[in-house]
């Protein structure tokens, strides 16, 4: 007789207030056959909170063990198992131990699901202030400087809205470092200990907020920061067009491909640069 594949529940948890975890969460902890928890100490005074008494195996399941146990946990999945995975606060995978799980289980033919519940992501994002319509997750930064500010880097021209964690003894370099690489003047939003008790949203200029935190920050960190503004075409004269095409030709590209190509990265249409450079060849400068 074959035996049905089990069920990997992720589950998430209050990102401090615990009367926000989602009534599903109570039902899931009560009858799952195992729970996974990232501290089972923390699980402890979850379950505590919401009156419910596992029914089954509690294991831990984090950073340090998570390659270790996470065939295990497969294999009671392939087995038939319901095994719920919660981590310390928000949602598994998103910053937190869960990934290694969720691929292995869906190779395993595995049925995933969720109790959503709350996330410091979007809670901070809303809460902001600044554009929701686009925006990317970024997690946490290294934390060598320079390793730093190489991501960051990559993203200076990055138009939608970007979220950050960071841990509150970093968080002054982080800012400066955004602030040099994104310009002091960038707008974003510092949100800590969000539904806690001492919740506080700094709003304001890169700058100025890099100049608050060197103070000292203490809390669990997430930082929003607004995207790149749009470009307009750049004020590029004439003479100047001309030298980036011929600067293209001396490099191997035929006229008609350098032409387009300055147009687009001087935001201008392409008869403008096919007309300076026919002046130019005209007047003798080409």
């Amino acid at each position: 007789m074959t035996v049905a594949p089990g069920t990997l529940v992720l589950a998430g948890t209050p990102i401090g207030d615990l009367a926000d975890a989602p009534p599903r969460l109570a039902e899931e902890l009560a009858g799952a056959d195992v729970v996974a928890a990232e501290d089972t100490r923390r699980l402890r005074r979850l379950t505590q909170a919401l009156g419910v008494t596992p029914k089954g195996r509690v294991v831990s399941y984090f950073e340090g063990n998570e390659s270790a146990r996470t065939p295990e946990l497969v294999e009671e999945l392939v087995s038939g198992a319901r095994v719920l995975l919660v981590t310390d606060a928000g949602m598994p995978s998103v910053s937190d131990p869960g990934y290694r799980l969720v691929a292995a289980a869906v190779e395993q033919g595995v049925r995933v699901t969720a109790v959503p519940g709350p996330s410091a992501v979007l809670t901070a994002l809303a809460l902001s202030g600044l554009p929701v319509g686009r925006f990317c997750f970024e997690g946490f930064l290294p934390r060598k400087a320079g390793e730093r500010l190489t991501r960051l880097k990559e993203v200076a021209e990055e138009r939608r809205t970007l979220v950050y964690f960071e841990a509150p003894h970093r968080l002054d370099d982080t800012l400066a470092a955004m602030a040099e690489v994104f310009g002091a003047e960038r707008r974003a939003a510092v949100c800590r200990e969000l539904t806690k008790t001492y919740e506080e949203v700094r709003r304001g200029g890169l700058g100025e907020l890099a100049a608050w935190a060197a103070d000292g920050v203490r809390g669990e960190i997430t930082v929003v920061v607004e995207g790149a503004p749009e470009k307009g075409p750049e004020e590029v004269d004439a003479a100047e067009l001309v030298r980036r095409v011929r600067v293209r030709e001396e490099a191997g590209e035929r006229r008609k491909e350098a032409i387009a190509a300055v147009a687009a990265e001087a935001g201008v249409p392409k008869r403008e640069v096919f007309d300076a450079v026919v002046a130019a060849k005209n007047a003798g400068h080409v």
